[in-house]
Order: C-alpha cells, then structure tokens, then sequence
C-alpha cells in the first residue's frame, strides 16, 4: 500500500523513495568477479628501467675523462684544444684546483681563502663580459669559470713552491713570470678554440694574464 507518497511493505519495511537505488545486474562470475581496474606494472609507473638510467655522476655533469683531458691540455700548452670538450660547463675541477690552490697558500702560512675566491669571481665576470663582446657565438659564464679554473692549476705548483723557499728574489721573480705566461698562454688557447676566434689569442692572453697575476701576487707576498 500506498500512503502520503510513501511505499509501506510487509516484507522491507519503511523505505524512503529517494533512499531506494536502482540495483545494477552482476556481469560477472561467481568465483571470477569483475576486475574494477587495471593493474600497472613498476616498471610503467616509475618510467624506464632502472638499468637504462645515466649514472649519478652523469647526471651531476661530472665526466672524469673530460676533467683528465682538460687537465692534460692545460698542463701540455703546444696541445691543440678540443673546442667541444672546453665548451662545456665543468666546475668540478675547478672547485677542485681552487681548494688545493687555496691550501698550499695555507701550508704556506697564508690563509687566503676568501681572497682566492672572491679574486675568481671577480675575474670570471670580466673575463665572460670582454669575450661576450669579441666573438661572435657568445659564451656562457659556466664555460669562462670552468676555463680559467683549469688554468689555475700551474699556479698550484707556484703556490707548492712557495713552501719551500721564497719566491721574491730573482730566481722566484723568473718562476713567477713563466707560470704566468703559462697559466694565460694555456687560458686564451681554450678560449679561442672553443670560440673559434682566430687570430685574437693576444688580446685574449692579456686580460688572463692580468688575473692569474693577482694570484701570483697573493702566492709571492
């Protein structure tokens, strides 16, 4: 029966129309039910292997065979500079060259920490503006930094000698010019390899000559 818009039953009692839901037929088996979703397997979730991914010191952009070979161009000058190796943003070395530059100065008596680095980022901005506005192609201000990290280390060996004995008679004035020559030759031929600025390896020498003489400077006084 039927009252006031209500159903009353025997058998299910007092039951609202709008509590009643339309009942929706089993499409399944009995001991084989409906799969309500698809599965994903680890390997679609997470992406690619795990066997597929680059090493960590990929990612990080550390490449110990261009951080070798960088070196050896450095410490062979006549060496021809490999333009796409040198193009690139390495600061491991770098970092590597100004801690043990900074250290040796240390060893020496010297604490010039401070000095080292704030010299190097002052150097680094000048030298990424100058050659910004000599070449053509541009350069970012990680290559300038990473070049002239490399080439800071004969100036390491400066530093080693200064532990031993002074370096502000004539034998140590000589020591200090040729590591200078070497440190900035080393530097504008980076430069204009990776640049490809040919020609202009004088007026690139110059300016990294100016700079690793302010280091040369900290490494004598």
């Amino acid at each position: 029966r039927q009252y006031g818009g209500y159903d009353y039953s025997q058998q299910s009692g007092f039951v609202p129309p709008d509590m009643m839901q339309q009942q929706q037929p089993y499409t399944g088996q009995i001991y084989q039910p409906t799969q309500a979703y698809t599965p994903t397997s680890a390997q679609s979730f997470y992406g690619s292997n795990f066997e597929d991914e680059p090493p960590l010191l990929e990612e990080l952009g550390i490449n110990f065979d261009h951080i070798w070979q960088k070196t050896l161009t450095v410490l062979h000058p006549l060496k021809v500079a490999d333009g796409s190796i040198m193009n690139e943003t390495d600061l491991a070395g770098p970092m590597v060259f100004c801690l043990a530059f900074g250290a040796t100065l240390l060893l020496a008596g010297k604490i010039q920490f401070g000095y080292v680095y704030g010299i190097s980022a002052i150097g680094c901005l000048g030298m990424f503006c100058l050659l910004n506005l000599m070449s053509m192609t541009g350069v970012s201000f990680g290559c300038v930094a990473s070049v002239l990290g490399y080439c800071l280390l004969p100036m390491i060996l400066l530093s080693s000698f200064a532990i031993v004995f002074s370096l502000q008679g004539m034998t140590g004035i000589i020591l200090t010019a040729g590591i200078i020559g070497w440190c900035s030759f080393s530097a504008s031929k980076i430069f204009i390899s990776a640049l490809a600025m040919e020609g202009q390896q004088l007026l690139v020498a110059y300016p990294c000559a100016l700079l690793y003489g302010v280091f040369a400077l900290i490494s004598v006084f």
